[in-house]
């Protein structure tokens, strides 16, 4: 495949294998919004976007995946919750799981040890304790996205990793183009995407 054609797949399976609950794709929506808000701000006020980012945008969409994706068989796909979690390219809940754990105890370690080990200039007020709280989210984010990045040259192939991270830096716009209509089939009572079960890319 193309890079654009292997781009197109990993949309597509992320949609229809995790993505069929509509109000997790109104969470998605609302998720996309944080995120392009934060990709502004990182330019004006890096505390500000990294902020928006871990304390609004990252719980907003796995929230979705946690609590409103379901998780019985997949009759469209074909396909059990285990195997979708098995074949998952990036994080599928498990990791996620350790993920957001070392993301809840960055602010701990540094309530525990304010220079971190002296990497940090100890906070003296709370805008000081944000500004290191934040590069070690925005730290966390990167190494969470190379790292899976270089992992999957050398469980796939090195298409799929740098396949993968343009996709999660994309993602949020794509999302805004795929889910917007979703919060209004949610107030519909439209609450699972009859998603079709096969699509060319």
């Amino acid at each position: 495949m193309t890079f654009l054609e292997a781009l197109a797949k990993q949309r597509w399976d992320d949609h229809r294998y995790y993505h069929h609950s509509r109000i997790n794709q109104s969470l998605h929506f609302f998720s996309a919004l944080s995120f392009i808000g934060a990709y502004v701000f990182i330019f004006l006020e890096p505390t500000v976007a990294v902020l928006l980012a871990w304390l609004v945008a990252m719980p907003v969409r796995q929230i979705g995946h946690f609590f409103f994706e379901p998780r019985d068989y997949d009759e469209a796909n074909q396909a059990t919750h285990e195997y979708k979690e098995e074949i998952k390219v990036g994080y599928n809940l498990r990791r996620k799981v350790v993920l957001l754990t070392i993301w809840m105890c960055c602010p701990l370690l540094l309530l525990l040890d304010p220079t971190l080990l002296g990497l940090f200039e100890a906070h003296t007020n709370w805008r000081a304790f944000a500004d290191n709280v934040s590069i070690l989210w925005l730290t966390l984010a990167g190494a969470a996205l190379v790292g899976r990045s270089v992992q999957l040259f050398f469980l796939r192939d090195v298409q799929t990793g740098i396949v993968w991270f343009t996709k999660i830096l994309t993602d949020p716009f794509h999302d805004l183009e795929l889910y917007h209509k979703a919060p209004l089939h949610v107030l519909r009572g439209e609450l699972v995407d009859p998603i079709v079960p096969h699509r060319t890319a």
